[in-house]
């Protein structure tokens, strides 16, 4: 070779060596190290650039970096220890602000390379977000300020918000905006959140002139808006008028604005309500299914991370194991339907939930699959993974791969699911900044899990990954690691996460491959991140520095640098990418009309993508337009796959003319397109086109009437309406079920194939119902008859007198009694009881050999959930049909579901619940004698005491009622065979002591009696008496007459006739003896058909007569009261039936003496009737029906035409056109609206009614206006009066003489006087003749009910000064250990506390934006415990957190279209 062909090959090769060796170099990664004293409180980067913050929270500094934490710096400009939080303006990245306890700040404008100071008038509001920031990037001055002021008062200090404003990011001095405020936010303050209301909208939860002082009343709580920062402001009623009050807390998740209040109104029992707006306009009450795990009372739920598509809200099922049910909504967040139960949660509101960034519809949730263990057991939870794949409709198990990372087959068979699938940690156990799963890098899903049939214990766990949104996983690495994705996926990093570690690995190729780097030290990772899109090839590794490697004067801290810039040479090109779909089947599946796919490089390209601060871009692909992505229109309701209209279709003044009976219009079909839905509708169905519609099909003229008939092949068997709920069910004769979803206008046939014997309403929900064949099938609805679903029970319905389905309070849970061993000769023919948790999916055995089995919890009787009452034969051979009463029928209680039994009565009649109050009829064969029991808590019974002569030994009787704290009984006094009457007892309070109501009162030969409250009036009652007792014992006709009692049964009376009749002439009886007399329940065909309507307070209706005593019903006519039975008028002649509608706007009736065509109807109340002809022929009209609540302005009329009574007819009356005009509420004037306030006491002698006066909001008689759903004013308690006569009755063996004074029974003794004393109570009195009426609250005045009096011993023998000593020394201790913790957190306050990227919850920070966009919680506490007991809390909180080292939140969701502000919005129960 010649020497220059020589010298260029050694050159060559020299060459080739040199750029060997420099690739050979760039394969490391290259690392820095920067140390620091304390874990950081904070750590994010500013959104789309290499700047990162590190805030010390221990010594108050802020360090920044400009080189994605290559080299560190601290905040200039900002004095050390001063920094108490950071904030980064969520929509200028240039922009953060430092917070300290005094009222100077700082603010960088150059993303932390200078800082300038500002001052408030105020120090931080003690909230983890004392700022809001304005959406628009114009207006990126626009920011709300939460400041606290405190003042000295007495022995401590009195502290009350303040939020400011500025416009200018303070440039200039920030202005008050509104005092006493807990949480202000301007509506534009989410990117996702679009409407068009005013650009400075700001919405403020405050307290109203009510409250006044520090201490504030969650009553007086309410929300306010303004559009000039507050110069000017409105009240927000959502709706509700001036009711909306009690507000909790405001927050804007999504595209939504959610407010959360407190239902004050009586009896609500601390229930939560959400209302929600997605235009600011509208406010509508989010609608729950209200299952068994979906009670909104006082537990906690979560608004977990919702999309622009709807909200998902998880609510707590069960308080011992923090368990719940997850709901998704509809496209407006207004109506939920649950989507997977026994969700897991944590104390703090946490769920286990979380989408896959950027793919629309998958998600990521983990059950407890031992719920009912660790409700009753206590035991520790087993999780299992579940993965949805449109957007919650349905889950199913993570699928586990089939061989392990050596390449082994794993340990189970990944084909069944049940036994072995993947389970994943989640959101309530972090171990990494950020999001838990997956980044911006597209498709890419890693989680730190296990394979088998639950999750196993963290350290136990092994590394796993999908490339395709979580639909197939392998395993990539032994043991737990913490994870980062980097260079749009590209690269991978994992570190060690469950020990001390020197190396990291990492990827390049999807991990099909790992390389390990050499960090040269022991390090224990606590975090690990990137910029927050995951575009970048430098990473921070968060550590700690093993104690032998700590060198002196550096930190035990330290961040690692991690640049794999070097890696590789190439930057991908077109050909190194490819297009992969979001989905397995991209060519069928379709999430609201598109299907997405991403460009996303290939697993096997050397090269870099490089597209820093580029987030990845989602390409839609419209999908033809099916069913599926369509909704019912405006005025229509699903039913099933149709939807049907509500009602009458309005329409334009100029369509409908012409008066020609073919004339028809283009109406709505029914169907919209849902909002966002992008389908294509050229290559699909276009189911919203406008149809050709008869014009009977729309709304008439304002002024008419409208009807339909409808013929049915067979009489009406059963009838109900779900309530609040415009659809009844209807069960003929023939075993056949009807459906009516807009209240009787259309019908359909459900499932004509089956016969069905009846159906049930379950009596806790509103909108589940089961409708029960004559097979082991039924079918259920949980959405009010929308959709049906079929379901197999463990037996066929039972045939031994027993109800086939028990419901309680938590609706999943059910009992079902069925007949086993019935078929052929029957010989062991029984019924058996079976119960489920998980609404029938599953069934356990309960008992054999029942008459009745049935959950001993209730609404008001609160006992045991678990609890379950069986009557059970003691001898369990043979068949049940041939059992007699040498077979004792026994009470068996089981708690533990049953699996601890107890034996509460060795013989039994049966058993009842009313109200709070457990009832059992005892049968005690040594006296042939029934014993009445009674019990409050399901467990200690106590044995009824009655008066002499009126023990259940010897005398039937009926419980008739218990809504006023005490048990209303008939016991019967007549003997066989002549006709029936008895006397009505009323007991204590608890049921047990029974003392003599009313004497003689009639009923019927099945147990019946002529016995009513009204409704909405607690302690009004109408009874009829038996007026011939000795007659009719002898000629066994029966004489009646009507009493009324306003008291509570305390004293009757006649009812006082009216003067004159409907037609204006006095009537012929006219004597004192003469009185109104009216038919009462023993004589009604319809059960429902009752005298009142809680919608229409006061007004009552009857059918009757005047004169000495009752007359037959074809004889009566018909009567109206509108003052709660005081005075009556005759409204019309002929018995009538009668019905309410629209709260007491119209009122209906209908002859009911003979067949007719037509009804009356008023809208004042019976002073002018008018008739519409509803038919051309004659039909005989048994029932009039409509809503449960009585609000509707649509009936019913049930019958049969005459010459076919085997059929029926129904036949729906809207009067919704008889006005168009809504009533006028004005609380704030009265005497100016359409509404009147009202006592029921107005015509008694007596002001006071239960011991205080009590005033009612109705529609005044002559407003012509429709009542709609404006919500009923609470009842408002005026004043509590002084004790009357009329406020006590006789005590337990006393009776009112002829004087009407309460003797004692001769022969009978008094009962013990009670000598303990209750709460505060200075004396005891000895019992007398009379007890104080349990529901009255008079106070002082007339006290006959206490005898000589007697000084209370114990507690106010001791000094003032020793109560002093004794109550403040505590105090003294608590608020030294308070002050030093508030001095060296400067948070010092627990109303609302939000746990997010600030707050104690995180103690290392979230990553991404930088504007607290981590999973946000609100959280509402009692209102009594402000101030000082909230900073203990948080420093107990923030100190566990710390220990365990919990991340909350990694970066943002920017891509994902969820709300950057509060994606948890979680309540929490004041008490149990």
């Amino acid at each position: 070779m010649a020497p220059a062909h020589r010298t260029a090959a050694f050159l060559w090769a020299a060459l080739s060596l040199l750029v060997y060796l420099g690739l050979v170099v760039a394969q490391d990664p290259q690392m820095s190290i920067s140390y620091f004293d304390n874990l950081p409180g904070r750590l994010f980067f500013f959104e789309d650039t290499p700047t990162a913050v590190y805030h010390d929270t221990v010594d108050g500094d802020v360090y920044i970096t400009q080189d994605e934490g290559k080299t560190w710096e601290r905040a200039s400009g900002i004095p050390s220890g001063e920094a108490l939080m950071v904030f980064a303006h969520p929509f200028d990245t240039r922009y953060a602000f430092v917070l300290t306890a005094s009222t100077t700040h700082y603010r960088t404008e150059d993303r932390g390379k200078t800082w300038r100071s500002f001052t408030v008038p105020s120090v931080p509001a003690f909230t983890p977000y004392p700022l809001s920031f304005h959406s628009d990037p114009a207006k990126w001055g626009y920011i709300l300020y939460q400041g606290t002021e405190c003042s000295v008062s007495g022995w401590g200090r009195t502290c009350t918000d303040v939020t400011y404003y500025t416009t200018d990011g303070f440039s200039s001095d920030a202005k008050e905006l509104l005092t006493d405020t807990t949480r202000c936010q301007f509506a534009h303050s989410s990117k996702d959140f679009k409407h068009d209301a005013h650009p400075d909208l700001i919405y403020c939860v405050g307290f109203d002139s009510s409250s006044t002082g520090a201490s504030h009343s969650i009553s007086s709580s309410r929300l306010y808006s303004s559009t000039d920062f507050f110069r000017t402001s409105s009240l927000e009623t959502l709706g509700m008028g001036r009711g909306a009050k009690g507000v909790v807390a405001l927050a804007i998740v999504s595209k939504f604005a959610v407010v959360a209040l407190k239902d004050l109104s009586p009896g609500a029992d601390g229930t939560m309500m959400l209302y929600v707006t997605v235009d600011t306009k509208e406010w509508a009450k989010a609608q729950f299914p209200h299952a068994s795990q979906a009670r909104l009372r006082e537990n906690a739920y979560t608004i977990v991370e919702s999309t622009v598509h709807s909200l998902a809200v998880d609510v707590l099922s069960q308080d011992q194991g923090a368990i719940g049910t997850l709901f998704v909504s509809n496209s407006n967040g207004t109506y939920f339907v649950e989507s997977l139960s026994d969700t897991n949660r944590n104390g703090a509101g946490y769920v286990d939930y979380e989408n896959v960034y950027g793919i629309e519809g998958v998600g990521i949730a983990n059950t407890v699959s031992n719920s009912l263990d660790v409700e009753r057991k206590g035991q520790p939870k087993k999780l299992r993974s579940m993965i949805t794949l449109n957007d919650g409709s349905s889950w199913a198990p993570l699928r586990a791969p089939s061989r392990d990372v050596d390449g082994n087959d794993v340990s189970c068979n990944p084909n069944d699911e049940e036994s072995c699938s993947l389970h994943l940690y989640s959101v309530t156990n972090p171990h990494n900044f950020g999001r838990v799963f997956s980044s911006p890098a597209p498709g890419f899903v890693i989680g730190v899990g296990s394979i088998g049939r639950q999750l196993a214990p963290y350290e136990d766990c092994d590394t796993f990954m999908s490339t395709d949104a979580g639909l197939t996983w392998h395993m990539i690495q032994r043991n737990a690691h913490i994870y980062e994705f980097g260079d749009s996926g590209s690269i991978i990093l994992l570190v060690d996460d469950e020990g001390p570690t020197d190396t990291v690995l990492y990827t390049l190729d999807f991990g099909n491959s790992w390389k390990s780097y050499d960090l040269g030290m022991s390090i224990r990772a606590r975090g690990l991140t990137s910029v927050s899109d995951a575009t970048s090839q430098k990473f921070m590794l968060l550590v700690q520095v093993a104690r032998q490697e700590q060198k002196p004067g550096q930190g035990r801290y330290a961040i690692i640098h991690l640049d794999f810039a070097g890696l590789r040479q190439r930057k991908c090109g077109d050909g190194d990418f490819e297009q992969w779909y979001a989905r397995a089947k991209p060519e069928t599946e379709c999430l609201l009309g598109v299907k997405q796919w991403y460009r996303r490089r290939k697993a096997d390209a050397d090269c870099y993508v490089g597209n820093k601060f580029i987030d990845p871009v989602v390409h839609d692909e419209p999908c033809p337009c099916e069913d599926h992505d369509y909704e019912c229109d405006y005025n229509y309701v699903r039913s099933g796959d149709q939807c049907i209209p509500s009602g009458l279709e309005h329409i334009p003044s100029n369509m409908c003319t012409s008066g020609r009976p073919d004339e028809t219009y283009m109406g709505s079909s029914g169907y919209r397109l849902i909002a966002g839905d992008k389908c294509d509708k050229g290559r699909g169905l276009r189911k919203d086109e406008p149809v050709s519609k008869p014009c009977s099909q729309a709304q008439p003229a304002e002024g008419e009437v409208t009807s339909q008939v409808h013929d049915f092949p067979a009489d009406v068997a059963q009838y109900e309406f779900f309530k609040e709920s415009s659809t009844i069910l209807v069960r003929l004769i023939d075993h056949t079920i009807w459906q009516s979803s807009n209240e009787g206008l259309t019908w359909e046939q459900r499932f004509p194939d089956e016969r069905f014997l009846v159906f049930y309403m379950n009596t806790h929900t509103n909108d589940r119902a089961y409708l029960i064949t004559d097979t082991s099938k039924y079918y259920y609805t949980t959405d009010g008859g929308r959709f049906w679903h079929e379901a197999n029970a463990p037996s066929r319905p039972n045939t031994f007198r027993a109800n086939v389905l028990s419901f309680q309070p938590r609706s999943d849970y059910l009992i079902w009694v069925g007949d086993v061993g019935c078929d052929g000769t029957g010989e062991r023919c029984r019924a058996e009881a079976q119960y489920t948790r998980d609404h029938g999916r599953h069934w356990q055995f309960i008992d054999d050999y029942v008459v009745n089995c049935a959950w001993a919890r209730d609404e008001e009787l609160k006992i045991d959930m678990t609890q379950i009452l069986c009557e059970s034969y003691l001898h369990k051979e043979g068949s049940q049909r041939m059992f007699g009463r040498n077979n004792p029928l026994q009470l068996i209680s089981g708690w533990d579901y049953y699996g601890k039994k107890t034996k509460l009565f060795d013989h039994v009649v049966g058993f009842t619940k009313f109200s709070e109050f457990l009832i059992v009829a005892e049968y005690v064969p040594q006296r042939n004698a029934l014993d009445l029991q009674v019990s409050l808590d399901g467990r200690t019974f106590a044995e009824g005491q009655f008066p002499p002569g009126m023990h259940p030994n010897t005398h039937a009787y009926t419980v008739l009622e218990s809504s006023t704290d005490a048990i209303f009984l008939h016991m019967t006094m007549s003997e066989h065979p002549h006709p029936y009457w008895g006397n009505i007892l009323k007991s204590n309070s608890n049921g047990t002591y029974f003392g003599l109501s009313l004497e003689n009162v009639n009923r019927d030969q099945y147990g019946f009696v002529d016995f009513e409250k009204f409704s909405g009036l607690d302690g009004i009652a109408l009874a009829n008496v038996v007026a011939n007792p000795a007659e009719a014992t002898l000629t066994g006709l029966k004489t009646l007459q009507t009493r009324i009692t306003h008291n509570d049964g305390g004293t009757w009376k006649p009812l006082t006739p009216p003067p004159v009749d409907s037609l204006g002439q006095p009537y012929s009886c006219s004597t004192t003896k003469c009185a109104l007399h009216i038919h009462g329940y023993t004589e009604r065909t319809d059960a429902r058909a009752t005298y009142s309507s809680p919608a229409v307070v006061g007004v009552v209706m009857a059918v009757g007569n005047v004169g000495e005593t009752l007359a037959p019903y074809t004889e009566s006519d018909t009567f109206l009261s509108r003052d709660g039975g005081f005075t009556w008028q005759e409204v019309h002649k002929d018995a009538h039936l009668w019905e309410f509608g629209d709260s007491g706007a119209v009122i209906l009736l209908v002859n009911d003496e003979e067949p007719t065509d037509h009804v009356l109807f008023t809208t004042d109340e019976g002073l002018t009737w008018r008739e519409y002809q509803f038919s051309k022929d004659k039909l005989r009209i048994k029932a009039i029906v409509t809503v449960q609540e009585d609000t509707s302005r649509k009936f019913m009329l049930i019958g049969y035409r005459p010459q076919s009574s085997a059929s029926s007819v129904i036949v729906h009356i809207d009067f919704t056109s008889l006005t168009h005009r809504r009533c006028e509420l004005k609380v704030d004037n009265p005497g100016h609206d359409d509404f009147e306030l009202w006592s029921p006491s107005e015509e008694r002698q007596e002001v006071c009614l239960f011991g205080r006066q009590t005033l009612y909001h109705r529609r005044k008689r002559d407003a012509n206006c429709v009542v709609g759903k404006i919500p009923k004013i609470e009842e408002k308690i005026v004043r509590n009066c002084a004790c009357t006569e009329e406020d006590f009755e006789c005590e337990f063996n006393h009776v009112k003489n002829d004087e009407g004074k309460c003797v004692l029974i001769p022969g009978m003794t008094p009962l013990e006087s009670d000598s303990s004393c209750r709460g505060n109570d200075e004396y005891w009195y000895e019992r007398t003749a009379y007890r104080k009426v349990r529901y009255s609250s008079c106070e002082g005045g007339y006290r006959p009910d206490q005898g000589t009096s007697h000084r209370c011993p114990g507690l106010r023998g001791h000094s003032t000064f020793f109560w002093l000593t004794i109550l403040l020394f505590p105090i003294a201790v608590t608020g030294v250990v308070v002050w030093w913790w508030y001095k060296k957190s400067g948070l010092a306050r627990g109303t609302i506390r939000l746990p997010s990227s600030t707050s104690d919850h995180q103690p290392f920070g979230s990553l991404g934006s930088g504007s607290g966009n981590a999973l946000d919680t609100l959280a509402s506490v009692p209102w009594f415990l402000l101030g000082l007991a909230g900073i203990a809390y948080a420093y107990v909180s923030s100190s566990i957190e710390n220990v365990v080292g919990g991340f909350r939140s990694r970066r943002g969701y920017r891509d994902v279209p969820v709300d950057e502000d509060a994606q948890i919005l979680r309540f929490e129960d004041e008490e149990e």
